[in-house]
């Protein structure tokens, strides 16, 4: 692929992963009419989660951040899976960010930021969106970020 979307990933010095299979019953993203939603992805990273535990215990606000920026390229791999060519993204629509907090953690925007911060780099205008950030007591795995993107697609 070569599409601006591709050419601007590789001058960030990204490679959009294989898509992560899915752990339950469910698809990694689908279309519906103009819009492509996408499943939580977690920050897998070759088949496996880089880091496991609660967010503000074992897992710090950094690292988190790191990880919901891995979350988003695998959102991306998702979206491309069943569109194609990324470049026909119009625009990120929202974003949804889960996070594993310990009970007195409240940085989730700080961390979500790592999956909104990485699809402006990507995506630029394109990539402003709607976001929620919530915390929560557990995700799948024990990963301590799920991201879910929602993209409508041009004509």
């Amino acid at each position: 692929m070569s599409g601006a979307v591709d050419v601007r990933l590789a001058e960030l010095g990204l490679t959009l992963p294989d898509v992560v299979p899915p752990l339950a019953a469910y698809q990694p993203a689908v279309i519906s009419g103009r819009y492509v939603f996408t499943s939580g992805q977690l920050p897998m990273v070759e088949g496996k989660l880089a880091l496991t535990g609660k967010v503000g215990a074992e897992v710090t606000a950094d690292e988190a951040k790191d990880l919901a920026r891995i979350c988003a390229l695998n959102a991306l791999a998702a979206v491309r899976s069943v569109i194609g060519d990324l470049d026909r993204i119009a625009r990120v629509v929202k974003v949804v960010g889960f996070v594993a907090s310990a009970p007195d953690f409240t940085g989730q925007p700080g961390v979500i930021n790592g999956a909104s911060e990485l699809l402006g780099e990507v995506l630029g205008e394109k990539g402003v969106h709607a976001r929620s950030a919530v915390g929560v007591a557990v995700l799948p795995l024990d990963a301590p970020v799920e991201v879910e993107v929602q993209v409508e697609l041009t004509d």
